[in-house]
């Protein structure tokens, strides 16, 4: 089998290595998209992260594609339905890093509860005054997290050694789970209306689309601080400036923005805007958002510590070498 691996550091290749006594592996360091994708017209099996263009368009142009294994939980950059439709099998890695991602989100709300940014920025300058760096403590505080799925819990366990309180709402709630961890199920309302620090940890979908828009931030207390690990387009950006601007929120931490690759990749940037028909004002609130100092923005990185990133390779390899052995696992869309 003809494997293409997309988007991948020297270190990580090795993972792969075992794959080549039986199949031709190509390792590429950049990512794949419209520009490129004829070079790899003979692919049988791609191996993507989360900034690869999986579309229709693209993948049209990989006609012997039998395996999309992508390094990710999330799966919103491949178009399953075209996926379907010509016989693709999509594979993702459900779990890899749920404490990881648990320990950023608690990275972020400490970096903004104890001023750490500015501090450091101010003492690296020889500048020892506390002067507007005094911050707030977790503990009592009511912490509102948005989807109890295996991150969000381990975002409970770790609030429960801060001594927060804690809510939550979701979908589906698990009162067991509740009552071991000790926090309560609210309404969404509830928790908008209840939550000094809310963290969200749902999945990007329809339902979910700017999930937090205008109408939530009004229901919210002032002052409140936005946690977003999850996907950037469960945030309305446009709507969390103007909540910034007025008060309503005191800071945010951010490891996901929308259209970050396109921010990412500021050199393609007008061809983005144009053949992806990216919004143009959701990505001026971006650059607007990146530049405030009550906001903390770091670049996806939630899931990137070294030992999270080799689950996601040995799980990636398995999943190549079980839809090899047509036991395929860990599937998205099934042959």
């Amino acid at each position: 089998m003809k494997i293409i691996v997309f988007e991948v550091e020297e270190w990580e290749r090795r993972t792969f290595e075992r794959l080549k006594t039986k199949h031709e592996i190509e390792f590429v360091n950049e990512l794949l998209n419209m520009e490129n994708v004829k070079q790899y017209a003979d692919a049988e099996a791609v191996s993507p992260f989360i900034y690869s263009d999986l579309s229709a368009d693209v993948l049209k142009n990989l006609r012997r594609l039998k395996l999309i294994a992508t390094r990710s939980t999330g799966f919103d950059h491949i178009d399953l339905d075209y996926c379907k439709k010509n016989n693709i099998t999509v594979c993702n890695v459900p779990v890899y890093g749920d404490n990881t991602v648990a320990e950023h989100v608690f990275g972020l709300l400490l970096a903004i509860s104890h001023n750490l940014i500015a501090a450091v920025d101010r003492t690296r300058r020889g500048d020892f005054s506390q002067t507007g760096l005094q911050g707030f403590d977790l503990l009592g505080k009511t912490l509102g997290v948005i989807g109890t799925g295996s991150i969000g819990q381990c975002v409970i366990e770790i609030a429960k050694g801060f001594r927060m309180n804690v809510v939550a709402s979701d979908v589906r709630q698990n009162e067991e789970l509740a009552s071991s961890l000790g926090f309560s199920y609210l309404t969404m309302d509830e928790l908008l209306a209840t939550s000094d620090i809310i963290t969200l940890h749902v999945p990007s979908n329809e339902k979910t689309r700017n999930l937090i828009s205008g109408e939530a931030f009004a229901k919210m207390k002032d002052g409140v601080v936005l946690i977003n690990t999850a996907r950037g387009d469960i945030v309305d950006v446009k709507a969390l400036v103007k909540a910034i601007a007025d008060g309503k929120v005191a800071a945010a931490g951010l490891d996901v923005l929308p259209e970050e690759s396109v921010i990412r990749e500021e050199a393609e940037l007008l061809y983005s805007v144009y053949r992806k028909k990216c919004v143009l004002d959701t990505l001026l609130a971006n650059h607007i958002l990146l530049r405030l100092r009550n906001v903390i923005i770091t670049p996806h990185s939630a899931f990137n510590t070294r030992e999270a990133v080799e689950r996601i390779l040995n799980t990636t390899v398995e999943n190549i070498i079980s839809f090899i052995n047509g036991e395929p696992k860990n599937i998205v869309v099934k042959k």
